[in-house]
């Protein structure tokens, strides 16, 4: 048994209601973690995010990159994005993620935090281009962030911990009754990068 393994019961919902969430802590070595986050700053074609909001253009901070095995099209916060192909290190945790969850996917948005002042706002995934009730695949690495679901209705919290080399699985009808959200945080002075593997359905 590897030292960094800490069983984890990824089987058991994080959600109360509504929705399924399933952590399955670290699936990679410490090494491989490092190795990956290290590849992933250097690699990935990286630029800050966009959104219109109320008719005026916002550029974030944080950064961001959107791959898939065909150039999807991926429309959120009124900017649309089209992937970019895979890179040898993006199949590679595709590959083991589908390992892991049995679930497949075919594109992926990833998210660069320069450090703990950047997060992201309350907020679902459930723009019209993705599978609807599809699985969402967060893999985490670099510095540990707290991560937040929120009932849109009844407002209840669920928050964890995301570690380096983590994952996390939202599905079923978790974006349709719950939010979640990044909260920035002064403890986290080191980079964060979040990859979200997703199904984009094709029109």
């Amino acid at each position: 048994m590897k030292l960094f393994d800490i069983k984890v019961d990824h089987s058991k919902n994080l959600l109360p209601q509504g929705g399924t969430v399933n952590y399955y802590g670290k699936i990679l070595t410490q090494q491989e973690s490092v190795d990956y986050l290290d590849k992933l700053l250097n690699n990935i074609v990286w630029k800050n995010d966009e959104a219109i909001i109320f008719g005026k253009k916002i550029i974030t901070k944080r950064k961001v990159a959107w791959y898939g095995e065909k150039p999807f099209e991926y429309t959120y916060s009124n900017t649309t994005k089209q992937a970019l192909p895979w890179t040898t290190e993006l199949m590679e945790l595709k590959y083991k993620i589908e390992q892991e969850t049995g679930e497949t996917f075919n594109s992926c948005l990833l998210n660069l935090y320069h450090n703990g002042s950047e997060g992201m706002a309350w907020h679902s995934d459930g723009e019209k281009d993705l599978k609807k009730n599809g699985a969402i695949a967060s893999l985490s690495f670099g510095d540990e962030r707290k991560f937040a679901f929120k009932h849109k209705e009844t407002k209840e919290k669920v928050e964890l911990v995301l570690e380096h080399g983590s994952l996390l699985i939202m599905k079923d009808e978790t974006q349709t009754n719950w939010l979640h959200r990044l909260p920035p945080t002064t403890k986290s002075k080191n980079p964060r990068v979040n990859l979200t593997f997703r199904t984009i359905i094709e029109k």
